[in-house]
């Protein structure tokens, strides 16, 4: 499965978990509730995978906490906020990076409109 073919499920997903829940919940629940969906999907999901951090040669596990890796190729960074601010697409985007991940997706479910929350983010390796 391609990138695009994930991400496509992944906001089919967000769609319908956004439908049903609608915004105001914590991130905890929807991440659940993410996960459930794609599995149900038969895609392979991973939750809060550790992102190893290397300096000057050195693993750090102490690095970031990706959210969703869907299909070991999409990274999903969940949010609820009122406003997704650069810097959290900046953080998708070191994420991407750090993992050598070419794709993510930034989904903000604390909005009217699912559409109006979700971002792709791309590394361009």
């Amino acid at each position: 499965m391609m990138e695009n073919e994930i991400t496509g499920a992944v906001v089919d997903a967000a769609y319908k978990v956004h439908t049903t829940l609608g915004p105001g919940l914590l991130e905890s629940v929807y991440e659940s509730v993410m996960d459930f969906e794609l599995r149900r999907q038969k895609l392979k999901v991973s939750r809060q995978v550790a992102i190893p951090v290397f300096y000057e040669g050195v693993c750090l596990d102490e690095g970031f906490r990706a959210d969703l890796i869907v299909e070991d190729r999409v990274i999903v960074e969940l949010k609820s906020v009122e406003v997704v601010h650069p810097v959290h697409k900046k953080q998708l985007l070191t994420y991407l990076r750090l993992a050598d991940k070419r794709v993510g997706l930034l989904i903000n479910f604390n909005v009217t409109l699912i559409k109006d929350g979700i971002s792709r983010v791309v590394n361009n390796l």
